[in-house]
């Protein structure tokens, strides 16, 4: 029996190019939806229930900010943002609201479709980590960071830590003292063939910091010019 196709939901109030993105995805033999205002898309997303969402930011009505938002409060779809607002303000929005991947047009259509493939492939990558048998946990000081089931305890309570930030903080706190560079986070958080910039790192770290502060035992530290590291005192662990 052959296997479901995936789904993908694309967001864009201009007809003409979400008919064109949803050309270029059935070629590659995924399943798609148009939906043109940002209503529509959240309730595309539990009738459809899509693989993947491509959103438009500018869109009618609710914004795909917001559309954004919206998801990222109750499901971890992956969402590739796409915008012909290029400056470093709307991809950091973006990206802080939760979005795996922006891309500004117009864009290549071979590249839009590479980076659908790489954004699927990290996610069913995460689901299939996730679900696997043996318990990923470190732990330290009002600490704990369990990457079986993707939660966060910070001084006695549940952070919420969408999934990229919370492996990221993983990644750190499971190699403690060790400094990794941007690269090196982008290839094991995002995946080798991810073609976004290093800026990714800076804000899902940014965002880590908002929610758990330095600590007496352990802070992440800023290797300026370099990465990052979780940076432990010889009794904290």
């Amino acid at each position: 029996m052959a296997a479901a196709k995936q789904k993908i939901l694309i967001v864009d109030d201009d007809s003409n190019i979400a008919e064109l993105i949803s050309l270029y995805l059935m070629k590659e033999c995924y399943e798609t939806k148009i939906v043109g205002d940002g209503e529509e898309a959240l309730s595309a997303v539990g009738t459809f229930e899509p693989d993947l969402i491509l959103l438009d930011l500018m869109l009618p009505g609710i914004d795909g900010y917001q559309v954004c938002r919206e998801v990222r409060s109750s499901d971890d779809i992956p969402i590739i943002m796409l915008s012909a607002k290029g400056e470093t303000f709307d991809k950091v929005l973006g990206l802080e609201l939760g979005a795996d991947d922006y891309m500004e047009k117009p864009f290549d259509s071979k590249e839009l479709v590479a980076r659908v493939k790489a954004v699927l492939r990290r996610y069913r990558k995460q689901v299939a980590e996730s679900a696997a048998t043996g318990e990923k946990t470190v732990s330290y000081p009002d600490l704990t960071i369990n990457l079986t089931n993707y939660s966060v305890t910070y001084m006695g309570e549940q952070i919420d830590m969408p999934p990229k930030e919370l492996e990221l903080l993983y990644c750190l706190a499971a190699s403690p003292n060790r400094v990794f560079t941007r690269e090196q986070l982008l290839d094991q958080i995002w995946g080798y063939d991810y073609v976004g910039d290093t800026r990714t790192v800076d804000v899902h770290i940014k965002r880590i910091r908002e929610k758990i502060h330095d600590h007496e035992g352990w802070k992440i530290s800023t290797i300026w010019g370099i990465g990052y590291k979780f940076e432990t005192n010889p009794r904290s662990r």
